[in-house]
């Protein structure tokens, strides 16, 4: 009989081998030998049988792919966990840029709120190299015009290693517009703009040295910009924008940044208006003298503001990189010079205070004086023979003076000086001061008494002496000299304000009513005529001094400094100045060619002011004290330390409106009364007075600029 069972057999690919048919059929792995069947009544065809070294086979390839499994999880928790941070880090490095740029500076403005310095939005350049579409020879000739760059320095910052390369900052708008036009028109790739805040300065050189200016890192480098860096600087704004594998910011940049706001607003005591009358003057000078240099000082003696404070030569902030150390130096509370004869003033001041001389106390002038083997001389070479102390100080006598020094002694002189405020700085709110050079009142010997006595030998600013003798025109009073009236907020908040800083009184306040009658003589009669401004009594001081050597060694032969110090109107005295031209060609003498520039200046400020004229200057003229400005009251002696119990102190009003000046007064409990209108220009109490409390003070005002 035939048997019905089929049998066939299949290659591992499928394929009957007896019947030619395609059948499902379970593939070995690495097997391709016939598999053969027996047939089945359902149909099916039996399971293949697995031999032990297939299982095996089969075990180390689950057992491989479990392996390399654990393999992968193991590194991908190392990635997450352990390395994770860092690998953040480096990836937001690679596809993050950041930079950090500073808000906008605040504002510096003058006393009536006129912009000295202001800060605006620039375009500032900066190129990706890696992303260049432009040989960086070719790119740096195209941009080295536009830029005012050299080529050399393009070319290195083009080829620079990095994602990010500053080429300008703050260019001029239409720098930033011909550099947009050339990547249009050569479809330049890689070049980008950031807006940044650039300084201005509205009046160009209109009082440069006391600005300063700001580097292109936003940080003051000189003036008041260096000196009140932190408070004018605005918060720093850090920005970060995501970019793709080229370092090309996605969508121009998405960027987020944190909160910020400008810097804080500085009003200085400067008057725009007397800066600009100094300055004009100062020009007109150094073209008539061709000096080597020269400063003006004016001061309010009664507050201590600096209203003016001119240099030259001179410089544009705006354009600062083109000029050198030489213009940016200011020169009143940098340089340090002989006084000369404006010295004189101050030791006549210790003289009466000291009782050492009187002004009719006579003195013999033989023309020359011998201290110790050096002698000394009078300017003229001349001598006058029986002279009184005021015809000594009207005629500026060096013999006199060498004399009265002598008399007074090293101790006391030094004392005194010092008291003053020389060799010393005066902490005015601007950098670079000097404190100046004095003798040791240890070490000095008779002709260095005798030589200081006529300014020689000593080394002072011109910040240091018109403080000192606005001391003179204050009473006696020595106030600290400031120059930052107040700082307030973007908002307008007053944050600080500057008050009235008494330093000491120096000498009292008769001696120094009877010190003003003398130094008017000298204007109005003496060696400082050319000084006089007219239709009002101004006091002051000449003085011509050799120019101490750069090395410190002796004198320049042939070269002198000329200057002249002055106030008035002597009956309330509302402005001081100073004049020092330094080696002027031709004349030299200070009286000469430093007296006509200070009256040149004060003829137009005193008509800036409208201060009231006090009558024609003659020769020979006295002037007498108005009430307002009499001697006090023995209940009205100036304050000197703690104040007893009843009394007060009087605060100084002048300068202040109606508002300003009865809350002041009613702080003090002191009743207020007012005369006129407008800004307070008197007050029947000198300025730190001693008086009863709840006594009437008269203030006096007129129509006239703050």
């Amino acid at each position: 009989m035939i048997n019905r069972k089929k049998s066939f057999c299949t290659m591992g690919n499928g394929e009957d081998l007896l019947f030619g048919r395609k059948l499902a059929v379970v593939h070995i792995i690495y097997a391709q030998r016939p598999i053969c069947f027996n047939g089945r009544k359902d149909g099916q065809a039996p399971m293949a049988k697995i031999t032990t070294a297939q299982r095996k086979r089969i075990a180390i390839f689950f057992a491989f792919i479990f392996f390399l499994l654990l393999i992968l999880v193991g590194r991908i928790a190392w990635v997450q966990f352990v390395d994770g941070k860092k690998l953040t880090e480096k990836a937001a490095q690679q596809l993050q840029e950041s930079r950090s740029l500073q808000s906008p500076r605040g504002a510096i403005y003058d006393r009536n709120g006129r912009k000295l310095a202001v800060s605006a939005m620039t375009k500032s350049l900066y190129v990706n190299p890696a992303v260049l579409n432009i040989d960086p020879d070719e790119a740096a000739n195209l941009l080295a015009p536009i830029l005012e760059m050299k080529p050399e320095d393009i070319k290195e910052r083009l080829t620079r290693q990095s994602n990010f390369v500053w080429l300008k900052r703050t260019l001029e708008p239409d720098k930033s517009k011909a550099v947009i036009a050339l990547i249009k028109e050569r479809k330049l790739t890689g070049f980008h703009f950031e807006e940044e805040s650039r300084r201005y300065y509205p009046n160009d050189v209109l009082a440069a040295q006391v600005l300063g200016f700001v580097g292109t890192d936003d940080v003051g480098l000189d003036g008041i910009e260096m000196s009140m860096d932190k408070t004018i600087k605005g918060e720093r704004i850090k920005k970060i924008f995501e970019t793709d594998s080229h370092g090309i910011p996605i969508f121009k940049s998405i960027f987020s940044y944190t909160s910020h706001s400008q810097g804080k607003n500085v009003y200085l005591t400067l008057d725009s208006t007397i800066q600009f009358i100094a300055e004009k003057s100062l020009d007109a000078a150094m073209a008539r003298t061709h000096a080597r240099a020269a400063t003006v000082i004016i001061m309010n003696p009664k507050t201590g503001e600096i209203l003016a404070m001119a240099n030259r030569p001179s410089y544009d902030p705006n354009y600062f990189y083109r000029f050198g150390q030489k213009e940016w130096k200011n020169r009143a509370v940098s340089d340090l010079y002989e006084p000369g004869s404006t010295f004189k003033s101050i030791i006549a001041a210790v003289a009466l205070q000291e009782k050492t001389v009187r002004p009719n106390d006579i003195f013999v002038d033989k023309g020359y004086v011998d201290v110790s083997g050096r002698v000394i001389r009078n300017w003229d070479g001349g001598g006058s023979g029986a002279l009184s102390f005021i015809d000594i100080i009207k005629n500026s006598v060096n013999t006199g003076f060498v004399q009265v020094g002598l008399k007074v002694g090293a101790a006391k002189l030094n004392e005194y000086i010092r008291a003053f405020g020389f060799g010393q700085v005066t902490g005015v709110e601007l950098p670079g001061e000097e404190e100046g050079l004095l003798f040791s009142a240890r070490n000095m010997s008779a002709s260095d008494v005798a030589t200081m006595s006529i300014g020689q030998g000593v080394a002072v600013t011109p910040l240091q002496l018109v403080t000192a003798v606005s001391a003179i025109a204050n009473n006696g009073l020595l106030l600290k000299p400031h120059i930052v009236r107040e700082v307030r907020t973007d908002d307008g908040t007053v944050e600080r304000m500057a008050n009235v800083e008494p330093v000491r009184q120096v000498i009292s306040p008769e001696i120094a009513k009877e010190l003003v009658g003398m130094l008017e003589k000298v204007v109005s009669e003496g060696g400082g005529q050319k000084a006089i401004v007219k239709g009002y009594h101004f006091a002051g001081k000449t003085g011509t001094a050799e120019k101490l050597r750069q090395d410190g060694g002796g004198y320049e032969s042939g070269h002198y400094i000329a200057s002249f110090v002055g106030f008035g109107p002597v009956e309330d005295p509302q402005v001081v100045a100073l004049v020092v031209i330094d080696d002027p060609s031709g004349v030299y003498y200070g009286g000469q060619i430093a007296a006509p520039v200070f009256s040149e200046i004060m003829t137009q400020v005193v008509r800036y002011l409208n201060l009231p004229p006090q009558g024609s200057v003659n020769a020979g003229a006295q002037w007498s004290l108005p009430v307002a400005a009499s001697k006090p009251s023995s209940s009205q002696s100036v304050y000197k330390g703690n104040v007893p119990a009843g009394k007060k102190v009087v605060p100084h009003v002048i300068g202040k409106t109606m508002k300003e000046a009865g809350e002041l007064l009613n702080s003090q409990g002191l009743a207020f009364v007012p005369e006129g209108s407008g800004i307070a220009v008197k007050q029947s109490v000198s300025a730190y007075s001693l008086v009863d409390a709840d006594s009437e003070i008269v203030v006096y005002f007129e129509a006239r600029p703050r």
